[in-house]
């Protein structure tokens, strides 16, 4: 989203050079500031007052009189101070008489409330407040009056309170929100509370409206590309406004290679929508290898003056499912590699902070994953601005299959808010509805793809249907693209029946696995890796990917999922409390899975990899183990402490199996290639008794801007240095002033240890601890890790020096 202040025009002169200065001629007045800080917090609700008698029942039902914790005189200066994103649910204890699909956490309502003041040159100015996520409902006073109710956790809420609004110095206004999370849309964790971000805009009265620039490249015969940019403008003023609309492309390097503008009239108290055309000569494309992104600089002028502007990123790139041969991007045939991923993360909920994203879509990345779909919701915004950066495609889906008028609002929200994305290709209006198979669920698709098609008619509309394709009448028929959730039996009878339908598996698999468990034990709900357990709908990774591969019809799939989350233990139950789909943990430790895929989906560079360790205890002596090679290379030779143990030709399907004797020492598979070029090598050894802990930083150093985070692998090593698979220590962490705790996690699916603190027991030799920057501190970070009966670790990180993210002053009651 675009984050713009007063010092704008010295932020573009630093990022766009001199290319610009000749449209700077005014300071920017449109401010986006941050209202994450200084946030008051209740847990629980509070009842209003009850109101008898006509003269209060007359006074509490006007505007500005809200009563109880919605009212602005309400005491509330003994409330936690906070800030966000926040889910109390992570915070709170495992029961087991809550959900099970919600993680077996309680998550009930709560109350925010903040205090902040307007300076009174902000008068004549539009101020909207934004709240970027809120689970699950939610409803809004601001100075005692409601001014939204929320009835999405995925759905952004814009709010302007212009009219609202107290300035001066001696005026402050009070933002009251009242949480209801009991209400849920998932079956899956969803937390609970304010947990995306939070932002006041203050713009002038003739503005750029939120999600107002449309600005997605479409190439033309000639080879040439033309932007058909829609900039739609507000005018909160008291007369009519004449202004000029300007759009200028911007390069990496800072220069303009296309520039057009409009001329428009902006009657009071509407919106304008001014269509521009820029036509652009060769520029780069967007590509998942080359993720190259175009800044669109939107204007508008007055007198030769920039009274508003905003600005926003757009990729060139062409995209085609056919129904033959699958995805194109850019003219050139590409396998969909996806996975499915819901919103949470070990430790934090889904309260995620920005840096989390590139962590686990670089995971993904690096697995040969090339695309990511948001399962079953709306994405936060800085997801898919580093889906963009990153080259993840996107298939962005909608959370609630409905045609009424607010259900209608929330797609169209979801559309307008994301069509400028290049790494959008899909719209999915639904996952697995009850009505797919009819003739209701088919007139509501294609009532749905329309009101898409009203925004975006650049990307086709699809639907995850797990079941009723071949029904006379269903939603495949009024979708462009047609999803298949688990429905791989029906693949070719499909493409016989409708020869001229694309097709994709927009959801399979649903193998289980617990990382760095390799001996089943149902009863104790433990799934061994060896990728062969699996739910009676899905299939183990091996064969699903063969069966989507060997069909150049379908255009990919999107496995599910990518990494474990809280809630939907399935097959397991209580004490489970997480998830064992994820090709991943929930800390993003991978699991068996993982190197299946990279050695299925990557082409780039040889892929080795064994399983599973060769810590084993010492009755196990002799008793056969069995090996799983992961490769990509032609043939694969196994040695057991320098004796070959035979060679076989690699299987990019279903992968190779040894059953090895087990003798401690070293476990080495080697890969050659065609010519029997060794151009692999990976080994497993029996290791030591934990001597050390380890810390491994995702990165060298943090910024200091007090959003910045990092997860942190926690390990146990041996006396020699090597990674303990099997240790399982009691970890506790000491962090110095310059960032703090944010959560700890170990990937374990049983485990009942608290997400927030200072402590975290290894798990199968693996822990996570995440930490957050402090605004504006200095120097170093230091981190000490100590285990009883071992040698502590410890590392420093580095502060980089950025910019605080403008934001709102806090206010106290």
């Amino acid at each position: 989203m675009i984050r713009f202040c007063f010092f704008a025009r010295f932020v573009l002169f630093l990022l766009l050079g001199s290319g610009l200065q000749h449209l700077q001629a005014q300071p920017q007045v449109r401010e986006k500031l941050s209202l994450d800080k200084g946030w008051l917090f209740h847990l629980g609700d509070i009842p209003f007052p009850v109101i008898k008698g006509h003269g209060p029942s007359y006074a509490t039902s006007k505007a500005g009189s809200a009563t109880g914790a919605a009212s602005p005189k309400y005491d509330d200066k003994h409330w936690r101070r906070l800030s966000l994103p926040h889910d109390w649910s992570s915070e709170m204890p495992f029961d087991s008489s809550e959900n099970l699909s919600q993680g077996f956490r309680k998550r009930g309502y709560g109350w925010y409330r903040r205090h902040f003041k307007l300076d009174s040159t902000d008068r004549g100015k539009n101020i909207e407040l934004q709240f970027d996520g809120i689970a699950t409902n939610a409803e809004i006073w601001v100075n005692g009056t409601t001014v939204h109710r929320n009835w999405c956790g995925y759905t952004s809420s814009y709010i302007d309170i212009t009219p609202l609004a107290l300035y001066g110095n001696d005026k402050t206004n009070v933002i009251a929100v009242r949480v209801d999370a009991v209400a849920h849309e998932g079956w899956w964790y969803e937390g609970a509370g304010i947990y995306r971000h939070t932002w006041l805009v203050k713009r002038p009265s003739l503005h750029i409206t939120t999600d107002g620039v449309y600005a997605n490249p479409i190439k033309k015969a000639g080879g040439n590309w033309l932007i058909p940019a829609e900039v739609t403008i507000a005018n909160a003023g008291t007369a009519p406004q004449d202004a000029t609309i300007a759009v200028n492309l911007v390069d990496r390097n800072n220069k303009i290679i296309g520039s057009a503008s409009a001329k428009v009239q902006a009657q009071v108290l509407q919106e304008t929508t001014a269509k521009i055309l820029l036509d652009v000569a060769n520029p780069t494309l967007w590509d998942v290898d080359n993720p190259y992104l175009y800044k669109v600089v939107a204007t508008i002028r007055k007198n030769n003056m920039i009274i508003d502007e905003v600005t926003t990123k757009c990729g060139f790139r062409t995209i085609q499912f056919r129904a033959d041969s699958g995805f194109y991007l850019n003219g050139r045939q590409l396998k969909i590699k996806g996975t499915c991923n819901h919103l949470d993360h070990a430790g934090v909920g889904v309260a995620v902070p920005d840096a989390l994203w590139a962590f686990r879509l670089g995971k993904l990345k690096e697995m040969g994953s090339n695309a990511y779909r948001c399962s079953h919701n709306p994405p936060p915004n800085e997801l898919l601005e580093a889906c963009d950066s990153i080259g993840m495609l996107v298939m962005d889906e909608n959370r609630n299959f409905n045609t009424s008028d607010e259900y209608v609002r929330q797609l169209q929200w979801l559309v307008r808010r994301d069509r400028n994305h290049p790494s959008v290709i899909l719209w999915s209006v639904f996952n697995e509805e009850p009505f797919q198979g009819e003739w209701r669920g088919y007139e509501m698709v294609r009532y749905m793809s329309a009101r898409v098609k009203e925004l975006d008619t650049t990307r086709p509309v699809t639907a995850a249907q797990s079941g009723g394709q071949l029904n006379p009448v269903n939603v495949s028929q009024a979708a462009d693209v047609v999803g298949f959730n688990y429905q791989q039996h029906a693949y070719d009878a499909f493409h016989k029946k409708y020869p001229d339908k694309p097709l994709i598996s927009s959801e399979d698999g649903s193998a289980v696995m617990t990382r760095g468990a390799y001996v089943t034990n149902r009863k104790a709900s433990v799934l061994g890796s060896y990728d062969t357990e699996f739910q009676p709908w899905g299939n183990t990774h091996r064969k699903n990917w063969e069966l989507i591969d060997k069909r150049p019809f379908v255009a990919g799939g999107f496995y599910w999922t990518g990494f474990d989350y809280h809630g939907e233990p399935q097959p397991n139950e209580w004490p489970a409390i997480a998830s064992v789909f994820g090709i991943m943990d929930l800390c993003g430790f991978p699991k068996s899975a993982f190197w299946i895929h990279q050695a299925q989906w990557r082409n780039d560079r040889p892929v080795l990899h064994l399983s599973p360790h060769w810590n084993w205890p010492a009755d196990s002596i002799g008793k056969k183990i069995k090996v799983m090679a992961f490769s990509n290379t032609d043939s694969i030779a196994l040695l057991l402490n320098g004796k070959k143990l035979g060679g076989q030709k690699a299987d990019k399907y279903a992968m190779n199996t040894w059953y090895v004797p087990y003798h401690p020492g070293k476990l080495e598979a080697i890969g050659y290639n065609s010519r029997k070029k060794i151009v692999a090598r990976f080994s497993v050894e029996t290791t030591g008794m934990p001597y050390a802990l380890q810390l491994i930083p995702d990165r060298n150093a943090l910024k200091n801007d007090g959003w910045d985070a990092m997860p942190i692998t926690v390990q146990a090593v041996d006396k020699k240095g090597r990674s303990v698979p099997v240790a399982n220590n009691k970890v506790t962490f000491e962090v110095a002033d310059g960032a703090v705790i944010i959560g700890v996690g170990n990937g374990d699916p049983l485990s009942h240890e608290p997400e927030k603190g200072n402590q975290r027991s290894l798990f199968n030799g693996l822990a996570q601890l995440i930490i957050q920057s402090r605004e504006g501190a200095n120097g170093q970070v230091k981190i000490i890790a100590r285990a009883e009966g071992l040698k502590p670790a410890e590392i420093s990180l580095s502060l980089s020096a950025v910019p605080v993210p403008p934001f709102v002053p806090e206010v106290k009651p």
